[in-house]
């Protein structure tokens, strides 16, 4: 759908579509190329993009690539709809509750994870002094998570004999 999106800016080939995503959306994930070309067939063979034409470049010609009236409609209706929470638990939460039920300290796992969320939380306050205004926004973002999950740390920390207690009759109601 970002492909989409970007394609919805204007028509374009591949090559200036994954520089467009990488920088307004990539930031320490950036696409693959074979990612791009291989999402632009399936747009094409879907109807939401069109091939409208080709570009010169270094080497090879560039196909360049259309949103369609359909493309159109399929944006503007994800674009819309809202993300619905998974509802799994994190890893982290997996990871506690599995300490728990072995008898295997918790302290260690809630400390360690509390560390790495605060340095994240540090480079990302540090990287938000220099950067644009979409790096702070993605960086806001992430923070937000860090946030709230440093919050469930801290209640799975002040409850841990609570959830210990829960953990152990859960397994006791299943032998």
């Amino acid at each position: 759908m970002a492909l989409l999106g970007l394609l919805d800016v204007g028509p374009s080939h591949g090559f200036a579509l994954k520089r467009r995503y990488d920088d307004l959306l990539g930031h320490d994930r950036e696409l693959r190329f074979g990612q791009v070309y291989a999402t632009l067939a399936r747009l094409e063979r879907d109807g939401l993009a069109d091939g409208v034409g080709l570009e010169p470049g270094e080497g090879a010609d560039r196909k360049v690539y259309a949103i369609t009236g359909a493309g159109v409609a399929e944006l503007d209706r994800w674009l819309v709809t809202p993300n619905v929470p998974s509802g799994r638990p994190s890893e982290l939460f997996t990871r506690v509750v599995l300490a728990l039920a072995s008898g295997r300290p918790v302290d260690q796992i809630l400390d360690g994870q509390r560390d790495v969320y605060l340095a994240r939380m540090r480079e990302l306050t540090a990287a938000r002094r220099s950067s644009d205004v979409i790096d702070r926004i993605s960086a806001d973002f992430e923070m937000a998570h860090l946030e709230a999950d440093m919050r469930w740390i801290e209640l799975a920390a002040a409850r841990l004999a609570e959830i210990r207690d829960g953990v152990t009759r859960l397994l006791e109601h299943a032998r």
